[in-house]
């Protein structure tokens, strides 16, 4: 979207309705035109909308989750990044933990990582509640690639930007270079608490999946032997997760024990409403 406001170019994006309410407006802060599909269509409904719109508008269609260039991109960008920066401090990758929503960059990465560091084991986790790789059946897709329904092991989860409710093209054939060494479940719940405790413990303010993967990297430890050197990545901010369950503990106004402390000095207190 950034790039699209450089160039000039007008940007339509498709949203399934449970995604945040600040990803809509960041998105028409940028410039783009939001388009919010129902809940009921899942993430399959807001890719056939997408392809729907181009269609009939002669739009191009980016195919985020069929097209080459994605992982493309990340094998040539986020993977030598990751061996570089420990190459630096010469130390190696023993372990490397990633999610997925399309797929990218477990694939890019992954590819790129297991060329010039085959001695590390590659983690991929993915949702207990939405376990489609786990499940063992494949996604039917589209003469394009697309998916052309609802994988049936799908169920609701919080972990946006995960686990759409398909395997993407790009994920699969990421799966098809026998990259992933290992596989977690994130149970219900992890992801949500391991992003409070990033911000509250460690002053790291992630997202939802953000917490997925620390959650995911944090299991990986508990079995690695000693020493191990575990990267993971962190993509997301929590900034724009404000109206989702990761904030839903977090009052706007002052709880008891800020008002206790507003009241130790006799000037400028808001006292709640009656």
């Amino acid at each position: 979207m950034r790039q699209c406001a450089q160039r000039g170019y007008d940007c339509v994006i498709t949203m399934a309705e449970p995604f945040s309410v600040e990803r809509r407006k960041l998105m028409r802060m940028l410039g783009a035109r939001v388009i919010v599909t129902p809940k009921a269509g899942k993430g399959t409904g807001m890719v056939e909308k997408a392809a729907e719109l181009a269609e009939a508008h002669g739009w191009f269609l980016c195919h985020q989750f069929e097209t080459d260039a994605n992982w493309k991109f990340h094998e040539a960008t986020t993977g030598p990044e990751i061996l570089n920066d420990l190459k630096s401090i010469d130390k190696p990758l023993d372990y490397w933990v990633t999610g997925y929503g399309t797929g990218g960059t477990f694939h890019g990465a992954g590819k790129y990582i297991k060329a010039n560091s085959p001695d590390t084991k590659i983690v991929l986790a993915e949702p207990g509640a939405a376990a489609l790789l786990d499940s063992g059946i494949k996604t039917e897709r589209n003469e394009d690639g697309s998916p052309n329904g609802s994988h049936p092991a799908f169920a609701a989860h919080p972990i946006q930007g995960w686990t759409p409710d398909f395997i993407p093209l790009v994920l699969e054939k990421g799966m098809d270079l026998n990259l992933m060494d290992d596989y977690i479940a994130i149970p219900d719940g992890a992801a949500v608490t391991t992003s409070q405790l990033l911000a509250q413990k460690e002053g790291i303010l992630t997202g939802i999946s953000g917490g997925a993967t620390m959650w995911a990297a944090i299991e990986t430890a508990k079995k690695a032997p000693e020493g191990s050197v575990i990267v993971c990545m962190l993509p997301d901010t929590g900034e724009r997760y404000l109206s989702t369950p990761l904030f839903a503990s977090i009052e706007a106004d002052m709880n008891e024990a800020e008002l206790e402390i507003a009241r130790s000095t006799p000037s400028h207190i808001l006292e709640p409403s009656a």
